[in-house]
């Protein structure tokens, strides 16, 4: 098969689908690799890495999308490389399509077979690729929130430890899946007093035993929610729903009870974000605003600040899965493993993920009336 890498191109994007490991893999394989030049350069890849893997250079995006049959991304195209999509092809990578109806109707117009990396479910209901850019993503909640409280940056200008004789900073985590037992460990390790609310009973549990430090777990509910928001010097909203709009949990008015100077982060927002006042989406560049005096982090591509880490994490995690698709061909690879099955958003004209569907009213059809 042959297995196109195009360069990101999203504002403050740096990481690349696939590093120089994941290129020999497949050139072993038999299967050719185009590479964008310049694709790995946000990673500190240089495009001599590629080559000596066994890479064929391609000198614009449009011939990585013209050449290849698979199309293995980080983040969804944009407009105009939607545009270079043809029937049939495949395209691999972060979709998060229940927040992006206009590229939605676009990959069942053009009749692209497109999976998205954060709907791939295992029987267990783990997430293997969204997995390790929550963990990224997690982690950074705090170490961006913990910047960000600082004075100099608009912020209470709290320190989350706190220091002997002076109490620590109250940060509360909506959402106990990765992203947020990620941002939970970090900002325990750093001293912090932390909530971490969820609905599961089970997985609370779990992290009040094996978390140390000054973690309190509560069942997400409005009341309970009201009440942490508004002692929150940190609010992180990490919740998921695989393949639908994350819902909103935070109202505005919740927020308007928060201190001046505290801050928001909604990992969220890729999915529309869990937050009401996180009503934009926001850039690397450009990250922040306020609302209600409180600050707002709103970037949808968070772990691309960190892409050297992410894009070796993210390969590690994928290349599996191009392997089977390159190896089997997309309807015998789908029919071989149920968990990339439920990855497929888009195939043949159809939207085959519910929570897509959903979230656009548009008509779903089950992938396997269409095999």
């Amino acid at each position: 098969m042959i297995i196109g890498v195009p360069k990101e191109i999203k504002q403050g994007e740096n990481r690349v689908a696939m590093t120089p490991a994941g290129v020999e893999e497949l050139s072993k394989s038999g299967h050719t690799v185009i590479v964008e030049r310049g694709a790995g350069a946000g990673s500190g890849i240089a495009d001599e890495d590629y080559e000596a893997a066994g890479a064929n250079m391609a000198e614009d995006g449009r011939t990585v999308y013209e050449r290849g049959e698979l199309i293995v991304k980080v983040k969804e195209p944009e407009p105009h490389e939607a545009a270079w999509l043809r029937p049939g092809q495949i395209l691999f990578t972060y979709l998060h399509l229940a927040a992006m109806p206009e590229l939605t109707r676009t990959l069942m117009e053009r009749r692209v077979t497109a999976i998205g990396y954060e709907t791939i479910q295992t029987d267990d209901g783990a997430l293997p690729l969204l997995t390790p850019m929550s963990e990224v993503a997690g982690r950074m909640a705090v170490q961006i929130g913990a910047h960000l409280l600082e004075k100099t940056r608009g912020g209470r200008g709290v320190l989350l430890g706190g220091v002997p004789g002076v109490p620590p900073a109250d940060v509360v985590i909506i959402g106990a899946g990765n992203v947020g037992a990620g941002a939970a460990r970090i900002t325990l390790g750093m001293g912090a007093n932390v909530t971490l609310i969820d609905i599961n009973t089970d997985r609370l549990r779990y992290l009040q035993e094996t978390l140390h430090g000054n973690l309190i777990t509560v069942m997400s509910n409005r009341f309970n929610i009201e009440r942490a928001v508004k002692y929150a010097d940190l609010l992180i909203g990490a919740v998921l729903v695989p393949g639908a709009r994350a819902p909103q949990l935070v109202t505005e008015d919740m927020v308007r009870q928060m201190k001046p100077g505290s801050v928001v982060v909604d990992v969220a927002i890729d999915q529309g974000g869990c937050i009401a006042t996180a009503d934009r989406v926001t850039t690397h560049d450009n990250p922040t605003f306020v609302k209600h005096g409180v600050i707002h982090y709103a970037v949808a591509n968070m772990p691309g600040a960190v892409p050297r880490t992410s894009t070796m994490a993210l390969t590690n995690a994928t290349l599996p899965y191009v392997q089977r698709l390159a190896a089997r061909g997309f309807e015998a690879a789908v029919r071989a493993d149920a968990s990339l099955a439920k990855g497929v958003n888009c195939y043949a004209g159809h939207v085959t993920q519910s929570g897509v569907a959903e979230a656009h009213g548009l008509p779903y059809t089950p992938l396997h009336e269409l095999l």
